[in-house]
């Protein structure tokens, strides 16, 4: 694939996967003309045809509207005159979502006066979307912080499996020493009532699982551009929803298995609150991340999971003492 010579833009950026080996078209040019400069050649792509007036980029046409159109259409009448583009210093990963977002084969880069660059062909933009996948689910365990790293962590040394990991693993296990704190400051309580206890690992569960995936959305929409304002209300309301028919399932189960309402009411109450809460924390911490500059993807999962456990114990422990004595 022939890369823009001329965008001088790191692989990180759209400018960098412009390929120019593709058919390139004036406005006026017949489809019978294009089709038979196109003949005989060989291309990096051809899922669109790029037209420009002069240096700039006038339209996009995709192969299969070329090929469907009569041969003495011109290029003017049957071309999108309005196409997604990027322009060329603009993140890879954005510009990935813009051309999946236009559902379009491929996207054309532009520079700051409109003069076309190059087309991302859909080959490259599958790439690009790929290793950003990669990228985002490593920084998201909290142990790589790069797609190269990402993609060499399955046959990487045990040595640097270790120093990857066991950071973030050892704030893991800080995290746990709290917890079995916060568990022994309601021993009291769990020895009167040894039920309690049981439901400690599904609503940790729980609460763990909402958090993930609100962060997972979080950190998506940071990377493309979608501000935390556009995402805090809806989540929230969604963690909220959550909680709501979380609880209401839980309180009948618990009821009919384990025959204590109050215990089934601690329990309902407490993934209430607890979903909400991790819904909170895990959008809060990647805005904070990336607040201070640092990726909101690395090391948020783990630290995350540590507060949301920390938090989901404590609101259990504390809402049955109230309501069991």
């Amino acid at each position: 694939m022939t890369i823009a010579a001329t965008s001088g833009e790191p692989s990180t950026t759209a400018g960098g996967h412009a390929c120019t080996d593709v058919p390139v078209a004036a406005p006026g040019d017949t489809v019978g003309a294009v089709l038979a400069r196109m003949r005989g050649r060989r291309f990096a792509s051809v899922a669109v045809v790029a037209i420009c007036e002069g240096p700039e980029l006038a339209g996009l046409l995709t192969i299969e509207k070329l090929l469907a159109a009569e041969d003495a259409a011109t290029m003017a009448q049957i071309m999108d005159r309005d196409p997604p583009t990027v322009v060329g210093d603009q993140d890879q990963e954005r510009a990935v979502w813009a051309a999946l977002g236009h559902d379009e084969p491929g996207l054309a880069v532009i520079d700051d006066q409109r003069r076309w660059m190059g087309v991302i062909p859909p080959q490259r933009l599958l790439s690009v979307l790929l290793a950003e996948h990669d990228e985002d689910v490593a920084r998201l365990s909290g142990y790589l912080k790069s797609t190269a790293g990402a993609r060499s962590a399955s046959t990487e040394s045990v040595r640097r499996r270790l120093w990857h990991r066991l950071p973030w693993l050892l704030v893991g296990l800080a995290g746990s020493m709290l917890a079995a704190g916060v568990v022994d400051a309601f021993q009291a309580q769990l020895e009167r009532q040894v039920l309690v206890a049981f439901f400690i690992p599904g609503i940790v569960y729980l609460a763990d699982a909402v958090g993930t995936q609100t962060e997972a959305l979080v950190i998506r929409g940071l990377s493309v551009g979608v501000g935390i304002r556009r995402i805090v209300w809806r989540e929230s309301v969604t963690g909220l929803l959550i909680g709501v028919l979380i609880a209401a399932a839980a309180y009948p189960i618990t009821l009919v298995f384990w025959h204590d309402a109050a215990v089934s009411a601690a329990v309902s109450l407490s993934l209430l609150a607890a979903c909400s809460v991790a819904a909170a924390v895990a959008m809060a911490l990647p805005w904070a991340f990336s607040r201070l500059r640092v990726d909101p993807a690395f090391g948020s999962g783990p630290l995350a999971t540590v507060l949301q456990d920390l938090i989901s114990i404590f609101i259990y422990l504390w809402v049955s003492t109230a309501i069991l004595g």
